[in-house]
C-alpha cells in the first residue's frame, strides 16, 4: 500500500470540483451575465445584440406596474421580517423552556414550511375567501352580518399575502433560532437567575445579543423569501385585483414568457439581483465578522 501525497489529494479534490465549478460558471454565472447583457439590448419576442444603452431600464422605472412591484416587495418585508422573527424567536424560546411535548410542538410549528407556498397559498385564498371560507363560517355560527373581503379588495390583498407568508416561515425561523438558543451558556442563564433579571429584559440585552450569528441567518433566509416571492402571490390572488398585488418576480416572468419582452424582463431581473446584493452582502459580512469575533 503507497500513502497518497497532500499534493496527490488536493489533486483528485480539485478534480473532483471541476464538474460542480463548470456548472456554477456556466449556468449561474453565464445566466447572470447573459441576462445583464441583454437588459441592455433591444431585445423584445427574442433576444438580439443591437446595443440600447440604458433604455430598458429607463423604460422599467417608468412602468407604473414595477413601481406597484418594489412597492409591494418593500411593504412585504417590513412586515414579514419583523412579525416572523419576533413570532419564531417567541416559540424557540417557549420550546427552550423545556415544555413538555417539545418534539411534538418542534413538528406542529415547523408543518407549514413543510408545505410549497403554492399549497400555502390555495389554502389561505379559500379561508379568506369571502363566500367560502372563514366569513361563511361565521355567517352559518349565527353572525348573519359578518364579512372578511380582504383578498378581493385592492387595498388589502397585500396583507393576506402577508399573513400567509408568516405563518408559513415561522416554524423555520424558530428552528434557526432554537438553535442558537441551545448554544448559549448554561452558567449564562444561571447569571440570569440568580441576578433576578426579568426575563424580557433578559431575552432582550442579553441573549438576543449572543445569538446573533442565528439572526443573521435567520434574516437572510427571510430577504431570500421576500426576493423570491412568486408562488403565494399567484396561488393567492395571481397578482390581483389588478395589479394591487404584483411584486417583481411576477412582473419578470410575465414579460419573459408572456408579453415577450426579453428586454425588459432582463433589466427587471438585473435591477433585482443588486437589490439582492445590497441586502444580503452587509448580512453575511456581519455574520462572518460575529462568527470571527467568536472564534
Amino acid at each position: 500500500m503507497f500513502a497518497k501525497s497532500p499534493s496527490s489529494s488536493r489533486l483528485q479534490a480539485a478534480l473532483t470540483l471541476v464538474p460542480v465549478a463548470f456548472v456554477v460558471l456556466s449556468v449561474y454565472v453565464g445566466g447572470v451575465l447573459w441576462a445583464a447583457g441583454i437588459s441592455l439590448t433591444r431585445s423584445s419576442m427574442l433576444p438580439n445584440y443591437r446595443f440600447a444603452g440604458f433604455t430598458q431600464y429607463i423604460n422599467l422605472f417608468s412602468n407604473a406596474r414595477w413601481h406597484v412591484s418594489l412597492t409591494n416587495m418593500a411593504l412585504f418585508a417590513v412586515i414579514f421580517i419583523p412579525a416572523t422573527l419576533f413570532i419564531g424567536y417567541s416559540l424557540a424560546a417557549m420550546i427552550n423552556r423545556g415544555v413538555r411535548g417539545e418534539n411534538a410542538l418542534r413538528t406542529i410549528y415547523l408543518y407549514p414550511f413543510a408545505m410549497s407556498f403554492i399549497v400555502t397559498g390555495l389554502v389561505w385564498r379559500w379561508l379568506f375567501d369571502p363566500n367560502y371560507g372563514i366569513a361563511d363560517v361565521a355567517r352559518k355560527l349565527g353572525f348573519e352580518n359578518a364579512s372578511f373581503d380582504w383578498i378581493v379588495n385592492a387595498d388589502t390583498a397585500i396583507f393576506t399575502i402577508i399573513f400567509a407568508a408568516v405563518w408559513h416561515s415561522s416554524g423555520l425561523v424558530m428552528v434557526v433560532l432554537l438553535a442558537g438558543l441551545r448554544g448559549v451558556d448554561d452558567d449564562l442563564w444561571k447569571a440570569i437567575r440568580i441576578e433576578g433579571i426579568p426575563a424580557w429584559k433578559a431575552h432582550l440585552y442579553i441573549i438576543v445579543p449572543s445569538i446573533g450569528a442565528s439572526i443573521t441567518t435567520a434574516l437572510v433566509l427571510m430577504c431570500l423569501t421576500v426576493v423570491r416571492l412568486f408562488d403565494v402571490v399567484v396561488a393567492m390572488t395571481g397578482g390581483g385585483p389588478g395589479i394591487a398585488t404584483d411584486v417583481p418576480a411576477k412582473f419578470i416572468i410575465d414579460h419573459m414568457f408572456e408579453r415577450q419582452q426579453v428586454g425588459l424582463a432582463s433589466a427587471a431581473a438585473t435591477t433585482l439581483l443588486l437589490l439582492v446584493l445590497l441586502v444580503s452582502v452587509p448580512l453575511l459580512y456581519l455574520k462572518n465578522r460575529r462568527k470571527g469575533v467568536a472564534e
